[in-house]
């Protein structure tokens, strides 16, 4: 560790106040010499894919989150007006709201926020909310999971007193997402039960003609507001998914716009030596061998930026998680993150960081800012800010030391403007390295065969029940009248008996398990 050796390898922007620090990864040149032809490809890839050509070409559309930031970007006057106009309506929409002007049906305002999401729908809000919203203007809940035990626990926090106050936001791009869809089925059941007209306390996000789109027409709902083809679930944070939320809570949306912009214009310049998005895509391409052999563990120093790497695992994970690349070979490409905050994980797992198996690298997030207003010390000379640098600097030395790599990301504070400066430069970081190691980081086919074959599941679970009887029957009797795995149908049967539909005669193994009504 030498400060020569820092500085060569320091990327900043003084005037966003930010800088990436890739010292520790120890990037040879002469490796970073041999990569200039995959460089090169993967700045031209990025201009057409901003320039709009097809990313996608298993559901033949563009990939437009850039255009989000930079309206200007997108190829058509009907693209650019695709986002300049809802924009413009979701914030009227919010002012309204603010104002009593949109209110509950006994003229009540609006206190809470409940949004019913999957994925990306849910977890950007989520983490918006999670680093800029305490001060908000409304209080948001969330349903991110077809989970009852947990959609009951939202409902008891909200209170049924609370519910007339309650603004609900629907995000489902189709309408026909199951956890989303189940989601707003408990939320109207929940309306309907405290005798409140759901329709009056609802907003849909989704496609245009979707599912959700008719619904929405049907019960009356008070806004609509559209989510684009182009736009996926992972980095939809900047469309009318995570701005809606974020305009009704009071975050200042154009600071968090600006900050991604911002970032976008220094990393879209084709110069890998200042280039903080390359350097990132780079730095996880040489730790990993181009093949993910490194887990990458993302720690935020700071509390606000928890969710950050929950947030980074979907972004990362479903962009770059691929079986085939773009030639059709078999690669199994991807890199797994992970991690929480710091300093906290110092007492939980950065013992095996620095002492156990060496299958990762770090990123850590550092905020320079300690907090707004006085401080104290907490010790003579040392106040706790000191103390989280201390770790900070402190925990990334011991790794080293220890042969482990790790990546330093900084910024002056966390706001609105650094925060869509963070996702930005991940984003096309994400865009980079799926072009060095020649995949789609675009398109997600192994989510869609899980869907798949959940929705086999559920038709094979009604095929059960229908088979059911008083006589106990076992899980092999009851597969061969249906036709299907012995195994699945026991899975079927243990969840029915689990839910109180049907009776469990417990025998020595599974296979002598019975069940009846």
């Amino acid at each position: 560790m030498s400060l020569s050796n820092y500085s060569a390898s320091l990327i900043r922007y003084p005037d966003l106040g930010f800088s990436l620090d890739t010292s520790l990864m120890d990037l040879d040149a002469s490796w970073l010499e041999g990569m200039s032809g995959k460089i090169e490809k993967a700045f031209v890839d990025l201009q057409k894919l901003e320039a709009g050509e097809i990313a996608n070409p298993d559901e033949g559309r563009m990939v437009g989150h850039y255009w989000l930031r930079k309206p200007e970007l997108a190829p058509t006057d009907e693209l650019r007006a695709a986002i300049t106009g809802p924009l413009a309506a979701l914030k009227e929409f919010a002012v309204k709201v603010h104002g009593g002007e949109v209110a509950a049906p006994g003229g009540e305002r609006f206190e809470n926020l409940l949004l019913i999401g999957i994925g990306g729908s849910a977890l950007g809000p989520q983490l918006v909310n999670d680093a800029l919203g305490h001060d908000s203007q409304l209080n948001i809940h969330f349903f991110d999971n077809t989970d009852p035990a947990g959609i009951d626990r939202t409902l008891a926090e909200i209170g049924q007193t609370g519910l007339s106050r309650t603004l609900v936001l629907v995000v489902s791009k189709s309408g026909g997402t199951p956890e989303t869809r189940n989601g707003m089925v408990e939320a109207k059941a929940a309306y309907d039960a405290a005798g409140l007209d759901f329709g009056k306390h609802a907003v849909a996000i989704t496609g245009e003609g979707s599912k959700l789109d008719k619904f929405a027409d049907e019960e009356g709902f008070l806004a609509k507001f559209p989510m684009e083809d182009w736009v996926g679930g992972r980095t939809s944070v900047m469309s009318t998914v995570g701005l809606v939320p974020a305009a009704l809570q009071g975050i200042d949306i154009d600071d968090f716009l600006a900050g991604a912009a911002a970032m976008d214009e220094e990393t879209r310049k084709a110069d890998a030596g200042t280039n903080a998005a390359m350097r990132l895509a780079l730095a996880w391409h040489a730790a990993g061998n181009g093949k993910g052999e490194k887990d990458m563990v993302v720690l935020p120093y700071k509390d606000s930026l928890v969710l950050f790497s929950k947030y980074l695992q979907q972004l990362v994970m479903e962009s770059l998680g691929k079986s085939e690349d773009l030639d059709g070979n078999t690669v199994h490409q991807g890199i797994a993150v992970y991690g929480n905050k710091g300093s906290t994980d110092q007492h939980a797992y950065v013992q095996q960081l620095r002492d156990g198996v060496p299958n990762f690298f770090a990123t850590f997030i550092e905020v320079r800012k300690g907090r707004d207003g006085d401080t104290i010390e907490v010790e003579p000379g040392n106040t706790s800010a000191d103390y989280l640098q201390g770790f900070l600097r402190g925990t990334r030395k011991a790794l080293y030391e220890s042969g482990r790599k790790s990546i330093t990301i900084s910024i002056g504070e966390v706001n609105p403007f650094t925060l869509g400066m963070l996702i930005a430069l991940f984003e096309r970081a994400v865009s980079f390295y799926a072009s060095l190691v020649n995949i789609n980081a675009y398109h997600q086919p192994g989510v869609e065969a899980g869907k798949k074959a959940a929705a086999t599941f559920l038709d094979l679970l009604n095929a059960v029940r229908g088979r059911l009887t008083a006589d106990p029957k076992n899980a092999a009797e009851v597969a061969y009248e249906v036709d299907g795995d012995p195994e699945d149908v026991y899975h079927c049967l243990n969840h029915l008996a689990a839910n109180g539909e049907v009776q469990i005669a417990l025998g020595d193994t599974p296979e002598g398990d019975t069940f009846s009504l």
